[in-house]
């Protein structure tokens, strides 16, 4: 794992966009984003905000072990279709609440709507899942909040053997 860096899937969940309605702006501005991380896009979808198809696609990306951050972009509000977290948390081995907690903290100081996200954040086998908010704006800016804690996050997911160096025994 410490020799290669993160491997990272995006997945945009938007009706319009997988209708071919409206341009996936979102996406790519993760996949841009991840790049500038030196980390790696290896995937990338866009699928409708039905929780079968959004959990179909996190469980085979996470399953295939070809990704270690999936972050997903769309659906995580108050709308009716806005049906993220519920398919997220379906495929969940472990929540992993201090992630989503940090972007609605960090995210408040912008603005208020942050209080209306329902994202989530999880492991599955050895991929962490990561929802952010459909605007590109907004997804840019909560990937923000939370990097820095991202690699060293799936080194503990994967359980590589320099994931504990730095720790140090406070008495």
């Amino acid at each position: 794992m410490t020799d290669r860096p993160l491997r990272v899937a995006v997945l945009t969940i938007s009706d319009r966009s997988s209708a071919g309605q409206r341009p996936d702006l979102s996406g790519p501005a993760l996949a841009a984003e991840v790049e500038k991380y030196g980390w790696t896009c290896v995937q990338t979808a866009v699928v409708p905000d039905e929780i079968s198809q959004i959990a179909s696609v996190l469980v085979a990306w996470a399953d295939s072990r070809q990704c270690d951050l999936i972050l997903t972009t769309g659906g995580t509000g108050f709308a009716p279709r806005d049906v993220t977290p519920e398919a997220t948390r379906s495929v969940l081995h472990r929540e992993t609440p201090g992630i989503a907690e940090a972007i609605r903290s960090r995210s408040l100081a912008i603005t208020p709507h942050a209080m209306l996200s329902r994202a989530i954040s999880g492991i599955r086998g050895q991929s962490l899942i990561i929802n952010f908010p459909g605007s590109p704006k907004a997804a840019v800016e909560s990937l923000g909040f939370v990097a820095s804690v991202l690699p060293h996050a799936v080194q503990l997911i994967s359980e590589d053997p320099q994931s504990e160096q730095g720790h140090q025994l406070t008495q």
